[in-house]
């Protein structure tokens, strides 16, 4: 095999041989590596697997390896790659150094990788050799590839479903995560895998260039996507509450999800559809862009919190998140006329939609059916792009001096 980096082989190899020692010297003072049966299709008489689970084995002693000297080697050595940069940035280390994180991005993983293809603790060059080279062309390559996959509750779907910047919504593959993650179990929603609503992964996946040293904001990007998807179907979409990070298919990292979108709302779980799948995609396109206007922006937090607030405060919530969006210096009265408008298609439509507005507006709590109406306020002027041009659109419309905007929801459905 041809080595690029042969003082970093060379660290590598001797932190393997070292840490084998260690290991096997334990095996045969009386510790098991735990393990499964897997069984295999044989026709009419099942094969089963034995199975060695030695990543468990080895992550429980990560911080004895992590001390060996030629465990401190290898990681001088790592520090000395520019390439290896990305590692040391990684989220998984202890109290964030990039000592923690290099062990548990690149150490643990290739001496896991060896361990599980020897069968055991029984060196083997040639699987070294394998396993490094996994690894060098990781480092060395012009590109890498980046995800980030975090649990999604409270919303089905029966295929995968792209919504943008390279975010999709699937279902989970049975032990996907804990391949990569021995402790991701204990990690997991409850229940997660289990229930009809519990069954999908939020999945972040991006290339990187070789020379970028930082990883994606993952914990935002998939935050503005639950945002997306509790807009676009009112459901107690939440994600998390951690995410786990891979780079090149090699464990990275395990990062929280934003309190906000790892919170479950109230409601009843619900099912995205190619519809829905879309209108989640359109929004979270529009979502990105939004801080670039603070009303839009303050409107978005605003109805976020209400989904979490208890009366009078959701109300409350309610009220600023409808100002904010279509009244601003004009209040909440103008907000609640331009609503109505926005949103009824008729005028009997538009009557009753004024009603519950200007019940919310006298301090009345908010019923359902208002809760729902500032949600599609909020999905109407998202569609529409430009908050500002929308608002005088409508007073315009008020005047008669043009048509009423079409709504976005109501063309397509129709």
């Amino acid at each position: 095999m041809a080595v690029r980096a042969p003082n970093l082989y060379r660290s590598l190899r001797l932190f393997g041989l070292a840490s084998f020692a260690l290991l096997a010297r334990e095996v045969d003072a009386g510790a098991e590596i735990p393990f499964s049966f897997e069984e295999h299709d044989g026709g009419p008489r099942p094969l089963y697997e034995y199975r060695p689970l030695v990543g468990g084995y080895v992550e429980v002693r990560a911080s004895r390896l992590a001390a060996l000297p030629d465990a401190l080697s290898a990681l001088e050595e790592l520090r000395r790659e520019p390439a290896a940069a990305i590692y040391a940035r990684a989220h998984a280390g202890a109290e964030g150094s990039d000592t923690g994180a290099l062990v548990r991005t690149v150490l643990l993983p290739l001496l896991t990788a060896v361990a599980e293809h020897c069968g055991g603790f029984d060196w083997d060059d040639e699987v070294f050799d394998r396993a490094y080279g996994e690894l060098e062309r990781s480092l060395f390559g012009t590109r890498r590839a980046y995800a980030a996959v975090a649990p999604l509750i409270g919303l089905g779907a029966g295929s995968q479903i792209e919504l943008a910047r390279g975010i999709r919504v699937r279902v989970a593959a049975a032990g996907e995560l804990a391949a990569h993650w021995p402790d991701a179990v204990r990690l997991l929603p409850p229940a997660f895998g289990r229930e009809p609503d519990r069954l999908c992964v939020l999945e972040l996946e991006r290339p990187l260039q070789a020379a970028e040293a930082e990883p994606p904001d993952a914990p935002g990007e998939l935050a503005d996507a639950v945002t997306a998807l509790r807009l676009a179907t009112a459901a107690p979409v939440a994600a998390g509450p951690v995410l786990f990070e891979r780079l090149d298919w090699r464990p990275f990292g395990i990062r929280p999800v934003l309190p906000i979108a790892a919170t479950q709302p109230p409601g009843e779980p619900s099912r995205l559809d190619a519809f829905r799948g879309k209108l989640a995609r359109d929004l979270l396109d529009r979502i990105s862009s939004a801080e670039e206007d603070p009303d839009l922006s303050e409107a978005l937090d605003r109805w976020e919190l209400s989904l979490f607030a208890n009366e009078p405060f959701r109300s409350e919530q309610l009220r600023e998140a409808l100002t904010a969006l279509l009244g601003g210096a004009d209040g909440l009265w103008a907000a609640t006329v331009r609503t109505a408008l926005l949103l009824g298609e008729t005028s009997r439509d538009r009557a009753d939609q004024l009603e519950r507005l200007r019940a919310l507006g006298a301090g009345e709590l908010a019923k359902p059916s208002t809760m729902d109406a500032v949600r599609r306020a909020l999905v109407e002027t998202l569609l529409h792009g430009d908050r500002t041009a929308l608002v005088a659109a409508l007073d315009e419309s008020l005047l008669g001096l043009r048509a009423r905007p079409t709504g976005f929801l109501t063309a397509v459905a129709s």
